[in-house]
């Protein structure tokens, strides 16, 4: 079978690919087409997301292990696009760049047959040209009272700057 994605950039201007993949393919393949897709040079970091249908961020899928020994994490040269995605679980979010943070909405929009004669990966359609720089981000926390000037009254720096160096580390 065959899987059939539209992969949408998060910016003011409509810009998405809709790539056909095996099922079969891991979500490493599915990196490598939509950043060869969307024009990157594909050596920057990225992860995948699950995602629900309102696009909440769930696990993270990574591109690769720095854990060191955590055999808990999902790896995408591990992780079929089968084992992950179904007609009920659809969207994944794909960040690509760590620093840019360049975020599409990736979501399966078709399982079809395989055409002979095709292909695949393939690039189905394009559309919209991708912007110079990454459309900037907007992150917010439950308690944004620290970013405007509310610190616990109760944490007393007095005395703090006549410590000797040694005595500011724990």
């Amino acid at each position: 079978m065959v899987y059939r994605f539209r992969v949408i950039l998060d910016a003011d201007e409509d810009v998405f690919r809709d790539i056909e993949i095996l099922q079969e393919s891991t979500l490493e393949d599915l990196h490598n087409t939509i950043v060869q897709s969307f024009g990157f040079d594909g050596t920057e970091m990225a992860s995948f997301y699950i995602s629900d249908d309102e696009w909440n961020q769930g696990e993270e899928i990574h591109q690769f292990d720095m854990s060191g020994h955590d055999t808990s994490i999902k790896l995408m040269n591990e992780t079929s696009l089968d084992s992950i995605l179904s007609e009920k679980q659809t969207k994944l979010i794909y960040v690509y760049d760590f620093l840019k943070m360049w975020t599409f909405f990736v979501e399966l929009g078709q399982i079809a047959e395989i055409e002979e004669g095709r292909d695949y990966p393939n690039l189905m359609y394009v559309h919209g040209q991708i912007p110079e720089n990454a459309p900037e981000k907007e992150f917010t926390g439950e308690d944004e009272g620290i970013l405007n000037g509310d610190y616990d009254d109760d944490f007393d720096t007095d005395g703090y700057d006549d410590f000797e160096f040694d005595e500011n580390w724990n």
